[in-house]
């Protein structure tokens, strides 16, 4: 039953807010249950959980990989939206604050900050990963041909039918983020049709 609520107001406040707050629908969850006057060492335990998870087994096979080959090509930055205390420790967990040498930024709707994004990160090109075709589409309308947008079909909102037909497709689609070891460097910066080789 708690776990249950639990998950639901996660979802409440993703429709809400946008992206995942898993501290913040704990909290929510703890309010609404009283948890912490019956059973406050569950929580705590709970909350020290998320904190402390090995995010590194959740990453897509060959992610890191995929990091690294992104670094040949240019200077790979992390971009993700959420809050940025939890964000900031799941991406140190999963091993990719240090496949990036720190180079994240994290905003709440991180579309909208796409003028900060090249500013602090300032190329000629620019290359963005992303399973929400809303934001590749948000992206593509600000930056135009300065982007090159690449869909892979893995990740919580890639295969929703719904929005598949709602937003235009990416520049480049990809079946799991491990293809994007093959995609060819003319393709990501926008120079060819031919994405793999």
């Amino acid at each position: 039953m708690h776990a249950k609520r639990y998950w639901s107001i996660f979802e409440e406040i993703r429709v809400q807010k946008g992206y995942a707050d898993y501290i913040g629908a704990l909290q929510q969850f703890r309010i609404e249950t009283e948890c912490v006057a019956r059973n406050g060492s569950r929580l705590i335990a709970l909350s020290s959980f998320l904190i402390d998870y090995p995010f590194v087994e959740r990453l897509l096979p060959r992610a890191l990989d995929v990091v690294a080959y992104l670094n040949t090509v240019g200077r790979a930055v992390i971009l993700s939206d959420g809050e940025p205390i939890f964000q900031g420790r799941k991406i140190q967990r999963a091993g990719l604050w240090d496949a990036v040498s720190g180079r994240v930024l994290i905003y709440v709707h991180k579309e909208q900050m796409l003028d900060t994004v090249r500013r602090v990160y300032p190329a000629q090109h620019y290359v963005l990963v992303d399973d929400k075709l809303s934001i590749l589409s948000a992206a593509k309308a600000k930056m135009r041909e300065s982007l090159t947008t690449v869909f892979p079909l893995q990740g919580h909102y890639a295969l929703d039918p719904q929005i598949a037909a709602t937003y235009p497709p990416a520049d480049i689609t990809i079946e799991r983020i491990a293809d994007l070891l093959r995609v060819n460097v003319e393709a990501l910066l926008g120079h060819t049709e031919t994405a793999c080789s």
